[in-house]
């Protein structure tokens, strides 16, 4: 019987764009590579924890790497007072210029908002700090952290909402700063690790992680990644619901953008910023 040609095409479609689909059990998925068994793979592999007490914390990272990609982890985080500790959550491949493309998750004071920082590195340089507070309570359940990384940008979502994009300038202001690049040509690993940063992490190092609540505990789902020879031209688009939404994230929650810190940068903004 002749296939219909919607049906083949459709076929064709998602054979060649999807590489790689990776999902949701971490025995198959990852690698806990540090802890000394602080990190724990429960519920036949449906779940991940990470614990941080007064001696260690803990950190897995995944089997494959991956060339533009989209990643999504749900994650629950430290609930109560996570003063000092930080949740990464990241990709990154290795070395003194390595890529990275991260989240991390600054723990607070009870009552007070997790701040949830990103940066994006390329070729070892950094500095592209955004920060929000987010507008749920991200210890009470799961949330869908995901990047999705192609060759024309990089875009952060939180359950399915856009809070940045990142986009490849590098054709344009590669002529004008020798430091701009776009990640692009590094294969990454997705990595995560639960840590105690009380020098920084909140406050700027003023509150100290309270080691009577230890430990703490960050806890993880439903990793799912699907790594393309295609450039994610139909998903990477945000359409205008979404580019509504990502405006309201940015105008209510966002609290730092390295693009309007004309402290930091005295002598005029980096030049993608421009």
């Amino acid at each position: 019987m002749e296939m219909g040609k919607p049906l083949f095409f459709l076929l064709l479609l998602i054979s060649s764009s999807l590489v790689v689909i990776v999902s949701a059990n971490f025995y198959n998925d990852v690698d806990i590579t540090w802890g000394d068994g602080r990190g724990k793979i429960l519920e036949n592999g449906q779940q991940l924890q990470l614990t941080l007490d007064h001696t260690l914390g803990s950190g897995f990272q995944s089997k494959n790497e991956y060339l533009f990609a989209k990643i999504d982890m749900q994650i629950k985080l430290v609930p109560g007072n996570s003063a000092g500790t930080v949740t990464a959550y990241y990709l990154s491949s290795q070395g003194p210029k390595h890529d990275e493309i991260d989240y991390e998750f600054l723990g607070n004071l009870s009552g007070d908002p997790y701040i949830m920082h990103t940066n994006v590195f390329a070729q070892g340089l950094g500095n592209r700090e955004q920060q929000f507070y987010l507008w749920f309570d991200p210890t009470l359940d799961f949330h869908t952290y995901s990047v999705l990384w192609t060759p024309n940008q990089i875009t952060f979502s939180v359950d399915g909402i856009p809070v940045r994009v990142f986009k490849n300038r590098e054709t344009e202001l590669g002529k004008v700063d020798s430091n701009y690049h776009y990640p692009k040509s590094q294969a990454m690993r997705v990595y995560s690790s639960l840590w105690n940063a009380d020098d920084w992490a909140t406050r700027g190092g003023l509150v100290k992680t309270d080691w009577s609540k230890a430990p703490f505990v960050a806890s993880f789902s439903n990793f799912n990644a699907a790594a393309s020879s295609s450039n994610f031209a139909g998903e990477e688009a945000l359409d205008s619901n979404e580019e509504q939404k990502l405006q309201w994230v940015r105008k209510n929650y966002m609290i730092y953008d390295y693009c309007a810190d004309t402290k930091r940068y005295p002598q005029g903004l980096p030049a993608e910023c421009k």
